[in-house]
């Protein structure tokens, strides 16, 4: 009984899938990622148009006091409060760089949104066994319809809705998650009369303002998106106790 056990076992082994690994032409564009680390299936990732870094991350970010910026009160802004330090990222500026590389407060941040997904989050960009605090930037890869970012260290793929790293040396670990919200300017500079908000670098970079996704929303399935039926849906979580 023993032996045949076993043999179930080993059949089972080998009739059981392997996990899809990176194309040559992935792995050729990412030297310094460790491509033997992955706690994902390559077949699930996806190029999304622009390569590495196609969407610009800012990594010099430019502020100024809300009580002299023109924003529209029903603009929509992450907003992150660190140390006493209140800062606002508007959407109109995410959407077209998707990754803030910030420091505020005295914490090394990233200011992260997905327009595909509208998850807007912000992580502590300290990584454990890293030198430092990594800036990060964008892949040009998604996986589930969600962006991957990537740090320039090592290079390892980040899932930007968990914080998780599902690919490179720092595989399987996790971003620590600070806490923001997505709300109006108004009500930003309401409850931070002397926050500051976002500018882009170069305002003619970008048009900033016009949404390059229009029609998404009201689009019946996900764009980008590899796997079996997914209706899209609004949904908002919460994080309590530290869970």
């Amino acid at each position: 009984m023993r032996i045949f056990a076993l043999l179930v076992f080993l059949v089972g082994l080998a009739s059981a899938p392997a996990l899809a690994g990176p194309s040559r032409k992935i792995m050729k564009a990412w030297p310094k990622t460790d491509f033997e680390r992955s706690s994902v299936d390559f077949s699930s990732i996806m190029a999304g148009g622009p390569p590495k870094d196609g969407i610009p991350s800012i990594d010099h970010p430019k502020f100024m006091p809300v009580s002299a910026s023109d924003l529209p009160g029903n603009e929509p802004v992450v907003s992150l409060v660190v140390n006493g330090v209140a800062r606002a990222y508007p959407l109109r500026i995410l959407t077209w760089h998707e990754i803030v590389n910030d420091e505020i407060g005295g914490v090394p941040v990233i200011v992260t949104y997905c327009p595909l997904c509208n998850s807007a989050i912000v992580y502590d960009r300290r990584i454990k066994g890293a030198k430092g605090a990594p800036t990060f930037g964008t892949s040009g890869m998604l996986r589930n319809s969600n962006l991957i970012m990537y740090d320039r260290e090592s290079e390892t793929w980040w899932q930007q809705f968990t914080g998780n790293a599902i690919v490179g040396r720092f595989n399987k670990t996790k971003l620590k998650t600070l806490p923001s919200r997505l709300e109006s300017f108004e009500r930003f500079k309401k409850r931070f009369p002397k926050g500051q908000v976002l500018v882009p670098n170069d305002p003619k970079a970008r048009p900033y303002g016009r949404n390059p996704y229009a029609g998404y929303d009201s689009a019946v399935k996900p764009f980008l998106y590899r796997g079996g039926s997914a209706p899209k849906y609004r949904a908002h979580a919460a994080r309590c106790g530290g869970g």
